[in-house]
């Protein structure tokens, strides 16, 4: 039977211990690369529009494919920019299974993959959390990060006051220490992790304000035109990426310096099948500064679907026959 999964359900049914050791697993086990995500041209002159496919697989298992639309003229209606929806189907007879939410979907997998590489990347005493951005996915980072590492207090900078004094607020209400702060530099010598989830496209994390033993996450720019940091951070921290081929084709934080001429890709220390299978090191020493930079991969869409659909079905999910 097909089941409908609401964005309620995905929050009930995705807590983030379990999604990011369901991330870890799919990580570790690796098996054969996944398409890059393919956008399509589907707008209407002068209105931009477009369609975005990312599927995956494990063979004999599970695949599926998210569906993502992005029209920026919606603002103008009233709606969102961006709708997403996720399809999963069974591995063994290509039945589909599932529809899921896919904002909510997306929303916990990205907060949790920057939670799986900081377990490897951050110091195990990391208490201060800095999140840069006022978004959906920004106000899932706090509680995806205290799932590894001890945070207690959150600081919150976002363009507009009102936005990050709101996301304050609410997660005082989740149980952290947090405050909006407008003093980004001042906040960066304060973290020990510094999360950003913003669509700019210029820097906003200087290398100049890092300190040193600072983990730096990349959440937001996943164009080669954005980016949230300076070339300055990049060549003074030893860098991670999610997968190669993603970060390497779509990460501005890395092209912009690799085309400058200030560092190279070469560089990358390791993706996260090489971590989360022990191929290669995370963090060397307590002094390093270390980045991660996440342009999102279908395979943790696949690893949360599967993750919610096989467990215990929620009350509210619709089934049809």
């Amino acid at each position: 039977m097909l089941r409908h999964y609401s964005y309620a359900d995905v929050e009930k049914g995705l807590d983030y211990p379990r999604l990011i050791e369901a991330l870890a697993d799919a990580f570790r086990r690796g098996g054969e690369p996944m398409p890059v995500r393919c956008s399509y041209d589907v707008g209407v002159d002068p209105a931009p529009g477009h369609l975005l496919t990312m599927p995956a697989w494990h063979r004999g298992k599970a695949l599926g494919v998210k569906l993502v639309t992005v029209f920026p003229g919606n603002a103008t209606r009233g709606l969102g920019a961006v709708s997403s929806l996720y399809v999963l189907f069974d591995g063994e007879t290509g039945e589909p299974r599932a529809l899921i939410e896919g904002e909510a979907l997306t929303n916990r997998r990205t907060a949790a993959a920057s939670a799986l590489a900081a377990r490897y990347l951050s110091r195990a005493d990391s208490r201060t959390l800095l999140i840069v951005g006022t978004g959906h996915v920004a106000a899932h980072l706090p509680m995806a990060h205290r799932a590894v590492r001890p945070i207690e207090r959150v600081l919150v900078w976002g363009r507009t006051p009102e936005h990050a004094l709101s996301l304050a607020d609410r997660l005082a209400g989740e149980g952290f220490d947090a405050a909006a702060i407008s003093d980004l530099p001042a906040a960066i010598a304060q973290a020990d992790i510094i999360s950003c989830a913003t669509t700019s496209s210029v820097p906003l994390v200087l290398g100049e304000h890092l300190r040193p033993g600072t983990h730096l996450d990349l959440v937001g720019a996943f164009t080669p035109q954005m980016r949230e940091s300076d070339d300055e951070a990049v060549r003074r921290s030893r860098v991670f990426v999610d997968t190669y081929a993603g970060a390497l084709a779509e990460a501005g934080d890395l092209l912009q310096p690799i085309a400058a001429g200030q560092w190279q890709a070469s560089e990358v220390c390791a993706d996260l099948h090489e971590l989360t299978s022990g191929a290669k090191a995370g963090r060397a020493s307590d002094a390093e500064i270390t980045l991660f930079k996440s342009v999102g991969t279908a395979i943790e869409d696949l690893a949360a679907a599967t993750l919610l659909v096989d467990d215990k079905k929620p009350e509210s999910v619709r089934s049809t026959p």
